[in-house]
């Protein structure tokens, strides 16, 4: 038998020496299931190989000490800060670097320049204005003194949103320094241009709501990483912070409800009666939320404006950031949470422009994301989570945030409008765990907050129908704007001129919400669902969300994490999705049809003559027949195997036990599929075949079949129905850009064919 494939081998070797002069120059591996050794940093003391924190991990602690008043008749924030900075590190520190987010809103800020453009088609009202005809806002922070522990002046420079603080001496390893701040600001209205905190004024009663956050110069992270993280803050690409413990005093007009960062320490102080009362209630309800402050006294309070004042004491511990949020519009309201064995308060502030939308779903909303996100990750560690209407807004700090979803004004609103407030809640909410726990750099790779985020947000979404089915209208699945798969086919079947890697900077892409959001969110999902299966893939995701929670991780520990306790090489996975814009693409390209013979067909008899070999050199073959060759005869049509192939029959005869001839398979139709791959992205092939009597079979086929033919790879067959339709990926998993080639026969009219192209519209 080896004679033969030895004569071939040769006549083939005989052909290569022919073509000597055409052969291509060498190349490097570029096979795309090489490892990432060229990508990855080298493991060390402080991250290993597997993913962990290592031996030698360290990072540094801020502790900042605070009095803030809000001056709602100006809209100004003053504050006094003093910041008790820990160096954990085993460098000596020259100097100190701190964030003035707040600057990126300074009238001479080079932030508005930073993009180019040409005229829109059309542009907000807002926008416009904000753009061409208003004065430059006078917002940023004004720094009005940095002192040391003893009082005494600190050198210090401002470099646009970052400050460096000239110490006297170099900060040593395992030391600790204090230092103060004194500074104020204008606090813009963020409904003009989006601002990520600020307030909304509201004409008809003449309040204001305050979403306040990045209101106070802030440590910069300092990590075995890159040193210090001093990139500027440009508006796009978020932040890096280091966590701390937080004593903070805010002062605001006596008649503001208040919510923040933290416990809450003064609360007989700054709560009524009714509203302790209202409280301790909360605090026993597991099943609905209890008003603390109800509508009615909200509209009263609207009409108060008292001048006196009123200061809310907050202490907060282990976070790596503060926000808070005030106003005397606030309706509010709280529900007791059961998360692991301790209650966590799920709470809600809104002014009745929310209602009745938000007294129905936003702690509803609140407390099922800390249930999904805890199942999925670790329990939540903080004592409560706050949601805050906002118009417009979604933006998250530790245990509260900012969120959008208003109804009209006569109270109707439309699928969208809920849909859309408990998605930003769900989202909002459970930036908690991604970054505010898991702390990443948010600076530099957006992706690991917004997209864990999005991907998390996507199944508690699916989860919460089950967890509230009258909020889901009958038959129908939470209609998710992210995750699913289908859903980033259009951003990466477009235009590679505006398309970036996943691991770029927030900065440097041009859809963000697509890039940072949408495709880290779908890529997790086909992990879970279609590569890796929910059982490798969730154990994986929380050992690395408990291994990293109170740290910093990078994209390579998230990465090497998966792998490390999945036993699930993925390499090929983190190059195509995170490294490249490469894009699915996957389909059928030919199906040929054989049949077993007992005579050798047309390529083996060439190669004979070739070799001067009569039938007899040859050992026992089983001969395949292409169906319409000239070896074909419509005799082999239907026939079982061992009818079609004497030396087939004889084989079998001898080597199998008349029990295992009983349970032989006998196919009748040997088929050869060649699956082609127009896209970059190598993809596990889902194939479903049909077969004549209407019957479906599904293969997975694992993704190394294109382990050595990038382009195409061919699959035999071997059945005892006829295939009479092929489709590749028939539930769409796997984002394919293209389904146009998915299917065999391909035709227009093809029920499945029309179906593809319909789902992927949708």
């Amino acid at each position: 038998m080896s004679a033969i494939f030895l004569s071939a081998a040769s006549v083939f070797a005989q052909d290569t020496e022919e073509k000597k002069e055409e052969r291509k120059p060498g190349h490097v591996n570029q096979n795309k299931f090489r490892q990432l050794y060229n990508e990855f940093s080298t493991p060390n003391q402080y991250r290993t190989a597997s993913g962990a924190p290592g031996a030698a991990y360290y990072q540094q602690q801020a502790d900042y000490k605070m009095d803030i008043e809000l001056d709602d008749k100006t809209q100004k924030i003053y504050g006094v800060e003093t910041i008790t900075y820990h160096n954990n590190s085993p460098d000596n520190l020259e100097y100190l670097w701190v964030q003035l987010d707040q600057n990126v809103r300074s009238a001479d800020s080079p932030s508005p320049l930073r993009n180019g453009g040409g005229v829109p088609v059309a542009d907000s009202p807002g926008g416009f204005a904000g753009k061409h005809l208003g004065a430059p806002f006078d917002g940023g922070f004004k720094i009005e003194y940095v002192r040391d522990a003893k009082g005494k002046p600190l050198s210090h420079m401002v470099n646009q949103t970052m400050m460096r603080i000239n110490i006297p001496q170099p900060l040593k390893s395992g030391e600790k320094i204090s230092f103060s701040i004194k500074w104020w600001y204008n606090v813009p209205d963020h409904t003009v241009n989006r601002a990520r905190s600020g307030f909304e004024h509201f004409a008809k009663d003449g309040n204001n709501a305050y979403v306040i956050a990045q209101f106070f110069p802030r440590m910069c992270v300092y990590s075995d990483v890159e040193g210090w993280q001093n990139y500027q803050f440009w508006g796009s690409g978020e932040f890096a912070l280091p966590f701390g413990n937080y004593d903070v005093n805010i002062t605001v007009p006596a008649d503001h409800a208040l919510d923040a960062t933290g416990r809450l320490l003064n609360r007989k102080e700054v709560f009524s009666k009714e509203m302790m009362k209202r409280y301790e209630k909360a605090k026993r309800s597991y099943d609905k939320p209890v008003i603390i402050v109800t509508q009615e006294e909200a509209e009263a309070k609207e009409k108060s404006f008292s001048n006196k004042k009123k200061t809310w004491k907050f202490r907060a511990e282990n976070v790596r950031d503060f926000g808070f949020a005030t106003s005397r519009k606030f309706i509010w309201d709280m529900q007791a949470v059961k998360i692991g064995n301790r209650d966590v308060m799920a709470v809600s502030m809104y002014p009745k422009e929310g209602n009745p939308l938000w007294e129905e779903y936003s702690t509803k909303a609140v407390a099922h994301t800390l249930r999904s996100f805890s199942d999925h990750t670790f329990d939540y560690p903080y004592h409560k989570a706050i949601s805050v209407h906002a118009k417009n807004q979604g933006m998250e700090y530790p245990m509260i945030c900012w969120n959008y979803g208003r109804p009209n004004e006569d109270g109707s609103y439309n699928d969208r409008t809920k849909y859309g407030m408990i998605s930003v809640i769900i989202h909002e909410v459970g930036h908690n765990f991604f970054p505010m726990i898991v702390n990443s750099d948010e600076r530099q790779w957006g992706w690991m907050d917004e997209g864990l985020d999005t991907f998390m947000q996507y199944v508690a979404e699916q989860e919460f129908g089950e967890a509230y089915p009258d909020a889901i209208a009958p038959n129908k699945n939470y209609p998710s704007r992210r995750g699913a798969p289908s859903k980033i086919v259009n951003y990466m079947g477009g235009d590679q001129e505006y398309i970036a890697p996943i691991m770029s900077n927030p900065e440097n892409v041009y859809q963000l919400g697509a890039n940072a959001y949408g495709k880290p969110a779908t890529a997790l999902n086909i992990l879970r669902e279609t590569v890796m299966g929910r059982e490798l893939f969730d154990h994986a995701f929380k050992t690395y969300a408990n291994r990293w929670k109170f740290k910093h991780p990078t994209p390579e520990d998230f990465f090497r994490t998966m792998e490390d306790a999945s036993a699930v090489d993925l390499d090929w996975f983190w190059r195509g999705w995170f490294y490249t814009t490469d894009y699915v693409d996957m389909g059928v390209k030919d199906v040929k049809k054989y049949y077993v013979s007992s005579k050798p067909n047309k390529r083996v008899r060439e190669i004979m003559e070739q070799r001067g070999m009569t039938e007899a050199d040859l050992p026992p073959l089983v001969y395949m027949v292409e169906e319409g060759s000239e070896d074909y005869n419509e005799e082999m049509k239907g026939k079982e195997v061992l009818e079609s192939s004497a030396t087939l029959k004889e084989y079998v005869m001898d080597n199998f036990s008349p029990e295992e001839r009983k349970n032989i398979k006998s196919p009748k139709y040997f088929y050869e599929v060649t699956f082609d791959k127009p896209g970059g992205l190598v993809m596990p092939l889902i194939v479903e075949y049909t077969y004549s009597d209407g019957s479906k079979e599904t293969i997975k086929y694992p993704v190394q079949v294109w382990r050595k033919n990038d382009a195409e790879c061919k699959k035999v067959i071997a059945s005892e129905k006829e295939i009479v339709g092929i489709v590749v990926d028939p539930d769409l998993e796997t984002a394919d850009v293209d389904t146009s080639n998915n299917s065999w026969p391909k035709k227009e009219g093809d029920s499945k064919f029309d179906k593809f192209k319909n789902k992927i519209k949708g």
